[in-house]
């Protein structure tokens, strides 16, 4: 019965549509059978050979169109046989319910067929076969092509501007070319169609609290407004991609039990001018009739981008149009009771004033990337519908993915999944999952890269230079694994398990920059030449120079001044051209500096960097404890972080990756560690 149900091929759905199909098939087909006899056409002799025998009975001659209908004698219809045919269509029951014709034949001209007919009554006698002369007018064949130009060009104009408009995917139905201006809105009755709760929703704890508040005051009226406190009208939710935003939002349709109106901010826009205004009016007067009830935007930043940054001198803008209709709709001279707006973006910075203010957006609500606890518990909800091991440490794997999104567990999740169906598993083992952070940030690995001696033996220096640089430094961050085993676009690369920090100090910085040039440093302390592969490092030490000195006031020289921002919208930069050069000039030094003090590191212990670079050279991977037998214990125990006091063989198996690009021919790109302060 299972296979019946599985092969069992879904009949199409039901298109509107069919119904004109259907109609225009049926029109043209009676239209052409209509015009046609029902009889079986005949030739010219054939009708004189069957009248000379007597088997006609009569003849009707159509003048108009040249047609001539021949009846047979019902006589000889039921008796010979090769009239057979017509007996059984003429007669039912032993009544006759279809009188013919039996026979049709085209003629040329009137008066020849009816010399033949007088000749041949002359033969028969008493038996002559009678004739008439009729008109016959078809008047729906010519209604029909009358109607017919203006029924096609009407179905070509439909069919393109249902084209034009969002196809027939759209709710607006048949009629949407009259519907372009309604709101697309999808609309969630009281959560049904929504399987996702508040319980879905792991972390952001403090993001659930504003929002289950809101859900709280549609569920629970009397709490707040016998104190006198009123609804807050909107909550914007920002943060960075994959954090939980839309989740959230899906989570307060299935908790609210009142109207929940989804929308995306680029569903607004339209080709046509005034058509984005026009569907938020709609929008807000269905969410106004079905009050209380909730709008969620999600993408915002589509519409409600600051205005007057890009001014169209002597143009119409359709986005800024719609945005005055947002702005007048949520709060303006009209009331706007029982509707409460939800939106989300992760471009705050790009909306307008007028938007985020108060009676607008009340509520601006972050969603920031997960902390440890947080990123714990979006483990264990990710982790509920796949099979996985017995006792698999959560912990570890929360410590393991500093930076990562809930997108980005539950994708690492996924791909663990993979990762052990792939290698013919029962259950998922924890070798799987750092198997799929290594997959997700470092890219696949490239087993059939062909790489020459010389070149494996320079990716060894520079990643062993990393690794030793970090190791020497106080303030780095912790290095658990350095390979040269070529994954994605890399040829190389040093992992490193970042601290979580909020702040960064100067000396925190520098150490950070000068274990980053650590990989080209140990390329000139051995070989005397520099090489292409230090471009991402380069990179990312320039970006942190820069902030450092021009952002963060982190530079004596220049001082306690921050130029963040100030760019933003001028046609000039924020300061004369001899604070360019003082900072150009404080930049180089910090980099140079930091370069130098690398190099004297790698000088200092040239013989354990010749040695762990030897054995990378050899096993190709190498973990933290192999760094302690060539190295020793790294320095400023007292000064690691919880997470570097980690059991080796729990943090020698994988972590966050600081990655070096090593291409001869200069070209790279970069995926540095996700944990990345500037």
């Amino acid at each position: 019965m299972s296979e019946k149900k599985k092969n069992k091929i879904n009949p199409p759905k039901f298109n509107f549509y069919w119904i004109y199909a259907i109609a225009i098939l049926g029109i043209l087909g009676f239209a052409i059978v209509g015009n046609q006899g029902s009889g079986e056409k005949l030739s010219l002799q054939e009708f004189e050979e069957k009248a000379n025998k007597g088997h006609v009975d009569k003849i009707t001659i159509i003048k108009n169109t040249g047609e001539a209908r021949v009846f047979i004698n019902e006589d000889t219809l039921t008796q010979l046989a090769e009239y057979e045919k017509f007996n059984k269509k003429s007669y039912l029951g032993g009544k006759r319910v279809t009188p013919g014709p039996q026979y049709i034949f085209e003629i040329s001209t009137l008066d020849k067929i009816t010399e033949k007919i007088e000749k041949i009554n002359e033969k028969l006698g008493d038996r002559e076969m009678t004739y008439k002369f009729t008109t016959e007018e078809d008047y729906f064949g010519g209604f029909l092509r009358l109607i017919l130009p203006f029924v096609i060009i009407i179905a070509i104009w439909m069919f393109i501007m249902r084209r034009v408009t969002g196809g027939s995917g759209s709710s607006s139905g048949p009629g949407q070319i009259f519907n372009i201006g309604k709101s697309k809105a999808k609309l969630f009755e009281n959560g049904k169609n929504v399987n996702v709760s508040f319980k879905d929703v792991a972390g952001l704890e403090g993001a659930k609290e504003e929002i289950e508040e809101i859900v709280d005051f549609l569920k629970n009226p009397k709490k707040y407004t016998e104190l006198g406190a009123k609804i807050p009208k909107g909550a914007l939710l920002v943060g960075p991609p994959g954090t939980g935003k839309t989740l959230l939002a899906k989570a307060v349709a299935g908790e609210a039990k009142v109207p929940f109106f989804s929308m995306s901010g680029s569903d607004f826009v339209e080709m046509f001018v005034g058509v984005g205004a026009s569907r938020v009016r709609d929008l807000f007067k269905q969410a106004k009739e079905k009050a209380p009830s909730i709008i969620f935007i999600d993408e915002i930043d589509a519409i409600g981008r600051a205005r007057g940054k890009n001014p169209n001198f002597g143009s119409n803008d359709e986005r800024e149009n719609t945005l005055n209709q947002l702005l007048t709709e949520m709060d303006g001279f009209g009331t706007n009771s029982g509707v409460i707006i939800l939106a989300a973006t992760n471009r705050a910075d790009v909306l307008d004033n007028a938007l985020m203010r108060a009676g607008r957006f009340d509520r601006q609500i972050h969603v920031e990337m997960p902390n440890l606890s947080e990123r714990k518990e979006i483990f264990k909800v990710h982790l509920k519908p796949i099979k996985v091991e017995k006792d698999l440490d959560i912990d570890f794997l929360a410590k393991q993915t500093p930076g990562f999104s809930g997108a980005d567990i539950a994708n690492l999740c996924n791909e663990a999944a993979l990762t052990a169906a792939r290698k013919q598993k029962k259950v998922i083992e924890k070798q799987d999952f750092l198997d799929a952070v290594d997959r997700i940030i470092g890219g696949l690995e490239k087993k059939s890269k062909v790489i020459t001696d010389t070149e494996k033996k320079t990716i060894a220096y520079h990643e062993a230079g990393h690794a030793a640089v970090s190791w020497f430094t106080k303030y780095a961050s912790p290095l658990v694994k350095v390979t040269i085993v070529p994954r994605g676009r890399s040829l190389g690369a040093a992992w490193y398990l970042p601290e979580e920090r909020q702040l960064n100090t100067s000396n925190q910085l520098k150490d950070e920059m000068c274990a980053t040039l650590g990989g080209r440093a140990a390329e000139e302390v051995q070989f005397g030449e520099i090489s292409t592969g230090a471009l991402s490092d380069l990179e990312r030490v320039t970006k942190q120079a820069y902030a450092m000195v021009s952002i963060y006031g982190l530079n004596d020289e220049l001082g306690n001044i921050s130029y963040y921002n100030l760019q933003e919208g001028g046609f000039t930069k924020p300061y004369s051209d001899k604070t360019a050069e003082l900072i150009d000039r404080e930049v180089s030094n910090l980099i140079e500096g930091q370069y130098e003090r690398a190099k004297q590191i790698l000088r200092d212990n040239k013989e354990k960097l010749d040695a762990l670079a030897q054995l990378l050279y050899e096993k190709e991977i190498i973990f933290k404890d192999d760094l302690e037998k060539i190295l020793g214990k790294r320095p400023f125990q007292e000064d690691q972080s919880e997470l570097e006091k980690a059991e080796p063989s729990d943090l020698s198996k994988e972590a966050h990756k600081q990655e070096d690009i090593i291409i001869p021919n200069g070209s790279n790109s970069s995926a540095d560690s996700t944990n990345e302060q500037l």
